[in-house]
């Protein structure tokens, strides 16, 4: 699997009443990695960045994006630890308009303590409305395109 690994810090005010990282907090540390993997930062410039990192994040970029779909599976309580966790992700779907970003939350165990899903797409920042991932962005990402996740679903 063709995975991008990101090391994400706990904070201490991370966890809840329960001792361990709210769910909240949760989407916290993957929006972390999704970010540093995929968005360029003005403040990188000069600096080897990541070949995934090809969409703009400074103020008036042409793009913008949207979450349209998130989805969590929790699969251990991840508590407080002063090492960073590492979010492993990959894309599992590239769309017309949109992108599927997947991803696994473990520790130095190899603990896997959560799997997810973000649905994000592109906005044209002038109209407001998708667009599409042109052949750069396309060529950029295609490596990074491995099998979705395997959540677990309950049948109802």
């Amino acid at each position: 699997m063709t995975t991008i690994e990101i090391p994400v810090q706990l904070r201490w005010s991370d966890m809840d009443a329960y001792g361990h990282v709210n769910n909240v907090e949760m989407l916290r540390l993957l929006e972390e990695a999704r970010i540093e993997a995929f968005w360029r930062h003005p403040e990188a410039d000069g600096v080897a960045s990541r070949p995934t990192a090809i969409l703009d994040a400074s103020p008036g970029a042409r793009t913008a994006t949207l979450v349209a779909h998130q989805e969590i599976e929790y699969l251990a309580p991840l508590t407080y630890q002063r090492q960073p966790v590492t979010v492993r992700l990959w894309l599992g779907r590239l769309g017309g308009a949109s992108l599927e970003i997947h991803y696994e939350v473990t520790d130095a165990s190899g603990t896997v303590y959560a799997r997810a899903i973000t649905t994000m797409v592109l906005v044209d920042s002038a109209s407001g409305k998708p667009r599409r991932i042109d052949a750069d962005e396309r060529a950029a990402w295609e490596p990074f395109l491995d099998a979705p996740v395997a959540m677990r679903r309950r049948s109802r």
